[in-house]
């Protein structure tokens, strides 16, 4: 895969898959979600939006672009697709009560005001009350027909669509056990990721479960593992057939725009991560909390072939990060891995995911993107020179 992503000369860029929504699009989606709203000046504004993105994507010098996921919220998107989900207001989001372990009593405000005010769509819990059944090729079309025709605009790489893996549809209320519901959910998403690649774009598996294992406070060590090795197998068998080279695998970490007090152990995430059939392994690397490059180097080997795509600039703050620094960091992660494994990315989203109040101003998102790519340029100056 590093001969399809890494050129031979420099350290290609990209970015989680997520971007600012403008706010007239916001009011539509809102409005779409409230069932009250014109299809097609939804329709326009949102083939609008995906060219703007692409463009702005491409201006700052990203190398492998994306959508935006300027289509929908995360909410619509799996409502769309799948039927046999619903949405449960009102339900606790799991793991994030008193006691969680990411979060401490004292930051309940801050997650009510930082994290769910000032988004457009409700974000609620999403149960599986039925069978699982793919029902999203309409929109699918029109998402892939959206990114061609934006692609094909610009000089890019490559770009990619993200698709949710089979663990974050939801949980389960109808099938017998979470490994039946899992396995179901899987085969109905292969849809949808064998259209994504069949149209020649890169697919990118958003995947919020693995790490959650990890942060769970009623599992213990041995419980995350077993149910780690057992929904690798799961993913792994939902991606079978699809060639490696073409899938991008996201491991996003829980709420990862929010106050905390403890540490994911993403040495052990990677570890059953690296085991997903994937080309690419994208993963959150700069916040200091989870920046553990030399734990990584000791511990962890990347497979031969393979590429990891690390976030080396938060999303949580409005910092734009000097280019030195990303080259520095590119650098570490080059000395890792080998240069041709190294693809300079940017961490999670959910700061720029749909919300009307966003953290991070998308002025600002723009030129963290120009100091990647500045980044990058440095960095591949030293390595290639």
């Amino acid at each position: 895969m590093a001969n399809i992503l890494t050129p031979e000369d420099r350290i290609l860029t990209t970015h989680m898959g997520s971007a600012p929504r403008s706010p007239a699009l916001l009011d539509l989606m809102k409005a779409r979600a409230e069932d009250d709203y014109d299809p097609v000046a939804f329709e326009i504004r949102v083939t609008a939006a995906v060219e703007t993105c692409v463009r702005e994507q491409a201006e700052a010098g990203i190398d492998i672009v994306a959508d935006g996921e300027e289509k929908t919220s995360f909410i619509l998107y799996v409502q769309d697709r799948l039927a046999g989900l619903e949405p449960r207001p009102g339900k606790a989001f799991r793991g994030l009560g008193r006691g969680a372990p990411l979060f401490l009593e004292d930051f309940e405000q801050y997650f009510r005001t930082a994290i769910s005010e000032g988004m457009p769509i409700a974000d609620v819990p999403i149960v599986c009350a039925g069978p699982i059944e793919y029902v999203g090729e309409e929109q699918l079309h029109r998402d892939i027909e959206n990114l061609k025709t934006a692609a094909a605009k610009i000089d890019c790489s490559a770009a990619f669509m993200s698709s949710i893996a089979p663990s974050g549809v939801g949980a389960n209320e109808y099938y017998p056990s979470d490994e039946q519901f899992r396995y179901a959910s899987g085969e109905a998403l292969r849809a949808e990721y064998e259209a994504i690649v069949g149209a020649g774009f890169l697919l990118q598996i958003a995947d919020p479960f693995l790490p959650a294992l990890f942060s769970d406070s009623r599992l213990t060590s041995a419980d995350a593992e077993r149910q780690a090795c057992a929904y690798v197998e799961a993913l792994n068998h939902t991606l079978r057939g699809i060639p490696v080279e073409k899938i991008r695998y996201h491991v996003s970490c829980p709420r990862a725009g929010a106050a905390r007090t403890a540490r994911l152990p993403f040495v052990d995430v990677a570890l059953h991560m690296l085991r997903v059939n994937a080309g690419a392994y994208s993963f959150d690397a700069a916040e200091t909390r989870y920046e553990e490059d030399t734990e990584l180097r000791r511990v962890v080997r990347l497979p031969a072939g393979k590429v990891i795509m690390p976030g080396l600039i938060s999303h949580a703050n409005d910092i734009v990060e000097a280019p030195e620094s990303i080259a520095d960091r590119l650098v570490r992660f080059a000395d890792w891995v080998g240069r041709d494994g190294v693809v300079a990315s940017v961490d999670s989203v959910p700061s720029w995911r749909a919300a009307a109040r966003p953290k991070v101003e998308p002025e600002a998102v723009w030129s963290t993107f120009e100091a990647l790519c500045e980044g990058a340029e440095l960095a591949s100056r030293r390595l290639w020179s």
